[in-house]
């Protein structure tokens, strides 16, 4: 292995390692938690070695957001995999899409409510933005309906999960109804 091989895979790693200290403190104590200095000392590296990775939070917010877009898309495919039929399978989308958003609040946070310098729904977004949409895209296109666009569906379905997603965790809707507001929102919206 060369020099200019070792050192880019030294740089790899200590942007990983970057990426899971921040999305580790931000999971527990929250991304105002999250700042250069903190995640320098966690990471043992001084201010200006992190700089060398991001230019500051935003960028690392984005990092996660991606990483985060990653994953939920793998929990979506394999959520709808397992199951049978479109009306199981658009409930099983949406059981694992909320319980992605659950299990993951600083990681759903950085993807969609915080400003992590990304570009969504346009030409220049990121390939793992774009493939987390084509992941729901694939189960619900399926149901959308005649005569009605399947990715405009798609948006109306997710933007009702974001909601349940966002409103639960927020207090303002109690968790204990969220498999009630799954079943409402197949058996209605996409009219299974």
């Amino acid at each position: 292995m060369s020099v200019q091989e070792r050192k880019e895979r030294e740089r790899a790693a200590r942007e990983r390692l970057i990426v899971a200290t921040a999305r580790e403190l931000a999971e527990r104590q929250g991304w105002d938690a999250v700042t250069t200095r903190r995640l320098a000392e966690s990471i043992e590296y001084s201010q200006p070695v992190l700089y060398s990775h991001f230019r500051g939070k935003r960028e690392i917010v984005g990092a996660v957001a991606l990483e985060g877009a990653a994953e939920l898309a793998q929990v979506v495919r394999a959520a709808t995999a397992a199951a049978d039929g479109p009306r199981d399978r658009v409930a099983a989308l949406a059981h694992g899409y909320l319980d992605f958003a659950a299990r993951n609040p600083a990681v759903y946070e950085a993807l969609f409510q915080l400003d992590g310098g990304l570009a969504y729904a346009r030409e220049d977004t990121p390939e793992p933005l774009k493939d987390a949409f084509a992941a729901l895209l694939e189960c619900l296109g399926e149901v959308a309906g005649d005569g009605v666009h399947p990715g405009l569906f798609t948006e109306v379905f997710w933007a009702s999960l974001h909601g349940i997603a966002t409103l639960t965790r927020t207090g303002r809707l109690p968790p204990e109804d969220t498999g009630r507001r799954v079943e409402l929102l197949v058996d209605r919206l996409a009219a299974l």
